[in-house]
């Protein structure tokens, strides 16, 4: 596990925080913490993968990280643009690679980008939208 980049990109106190905020999210995705990922999206919230034929909603994403979903064993994260809007609104667009297992497939490297799309609530960030995923996909 390790996020990378911050040579390539000087944070802002606020983009550190969203930037960390990213980070958080995919631990707890590794470790497939259902609970907390549900404290961490906004209830409105949807979203796109890649290949896929429509945006999921709420219920999906916290599906995605649950004990029926590819296990994240390792990955690397590398933020390429971090924007707070009104200390209210962040967009973060990140690369990853990452080493996930699956039951039927076994192990396998993967890599791609997301585009997320955050909501400050008080002092938390929340995550409303999501767009991208595994490089090659159509």
């Amino acid at each position: 596990m390790e996020a990378d980049g911050h040579e390539y990109i000087r944070f802002t106190d606020e983009q550190r925080e969203l930037w960390n905020h990213v980070t958080v999210m995919w631990e707890v995705a590794r470790r497939r913490e259902v609970e907390p990922v549900r404290k961490l999206l906004h209830r409105d919230y949807s979203g796109w993968v890649t290949g896929t034929d429509a945006p999921h909603d709420y219920e999906a994403a916290i599906a995605s990280v649950g004990p029926y979903s590819p296990r994240v064993l390792r990955y690397r994260l590398k933020p390429l643009k971090v924007t707070v809007v009104d200390n209210e609104v962040g967009v973060v667009h990140y690369s990853y690679q990452a080493e996930v297992e699956t039951p039927d497939a076994g192990g396998k490297s993967v890599a791609g980008r997301w585009t997320e799309v955050y909501k400050k609530d008080g002092d938390r960030w929340l995550m409303i939208s999501v767009s991208g995923g595994p490089d090659g996909m159509r």
